[in-house]
């Protein structure tokens, strides 16, 4: 098999992508990314393997008659802008980037005669959930743009599969955590959050009394469910939640994380808890979460250095930083 990852040197797409060429049958990896969010030290240990091919591309420019979709068995589709706020503040590039970009995906997959893509959708679709824990039916009700954006992503995703026969699974993601997340911006996910405030030895800000709940699951059973839907013959053009189904209190994750912490006000908009139903990939992908939250805290904090020594990857370092790295860039 051939695989193309677009977001592949992201948080969740490293990961995956590492998983991707330990395996057999995999033939080829392409891996895209414009390398904002994505960091060069998320695949420097991957560049030598002969099976990985590294583009440096923004899906927002990419054509249909792209070369390197060609012969490709199936698209993991990762790429997107994230964070909440900002996208209240500026939603544009968000729904650019995330609807658009993803359009430019499936064309080039059209084009080039790809008949499988795998999305990673968020839960955010699901707003403030009526009920717990929530179902892939249960009603969607997006509360800012980037919410907005990734679920139009999913709805573009299944049309595009209806009129052009192309397979998809869509996995709503809750939240994920892990080594390798990203710890840049003010206001993306809470354990990236965390993780940027105990490195700069500052207090943990703890949103209201911190009794609200996530559903937290580990970056690694996120790639499992992902590597699974690729290897799914009996369903398609499906959508399932990929969460651990037991949700934790913020609270008891900052007293994990450090003795330091304020409260600050809570934000509208924002669940009290979010709680995955997770029986619809159990019995279809045969998945389940391996990996218990206080594990992957270890895990997580044994790997801390690797944030403190990560250089950003912007614009401004980019030529200082990739003299050699850029021989990896076919």
């Amino acid at each position: 098999m051939r695989v193309l990852v677009t977001g592949g040197a992201g948080f969740i797409g490293s990961h995956l992508v590492e998983q991707l060429l330990k395996k057999k049958n995999i033939k080829k990896v392409v891996l895209i990314d414009f390398f904002e969010d994505g960091s060069k030290k998320n695949i420097i240990h991957l560049l030598k393997n002969k099976k990985l091919k590294v583009v440096k591309k923004d899906i927002n420019k990419i054509k249909k008659n792209n070369i390197n979709f060609k012969n490709i068995d199936c698209v993991f589709h990762l790429a997107a802008i994230a964070d909440i706020v900002p996208s209240i503040d500026n939603p544009k590039p968000y729904c650019k980037t995330n609807i658009m970009g993803t359009i430019n995906i499936l064309e080039a997959m059209r084009y080039n005669k790809v008949k499988k893509i795998i999305y990673t959708a968020s839960s955010s679709c699901f707003g403030i959930p009526k009920k717990y824990p929530t179902d892939e039916f249960d009603k969607v009700d997006t509360r800012y743009p980037y919410a907005f954006s990734k679920y139009i992503g999913e709805l573009t995703i299944q049309h595009w599969a209806r009129v052009y026969k192309i397979d998809y699974v869509s996995l709503r993601l809750f939240n994920v955590f892990g080594t390798r997340s990203r710890t840049t911006g003010s206001y993306g996910a809470v354990m990236g959050v965390f993780l940027k405030q105990k490195l700069s030895n500052k207090n943990l800000t703890v949103v209201g009394d911190g009794k609200q709940k996530r559903d937290f699951i580990d970056v690694r059973d996120v790639v499992t469910a992902l590597i699974k839907s690729m290897y799914l013959k009996n369903k398609k053009n499906i959508v399932l939640n990929i969460g651990s189904s037991k949700p934790i209190r913020i609270i008891d994750l900052v007293k994990l994380l450090s003795k330091k912490y304020i409260n600050i006000p809570k934000r509208p908009g924002e669940p009290s808890i979010t709680h995955a139903k997770i029986l619809r990939a159990r019995k279809i992908l045969n998945w389940s979460p391996k990996i218990k939250f206080g594990e992957g805290i270890k895990e997580l904090l044994k790997n801390i250095e690797y944030w403190r020594e990560a250089p950003l990857w912007t614009k401004s370092n980019i030529k200082k930083e990739t003299k050699n790295w850029f021989k990896y860039l076919k």
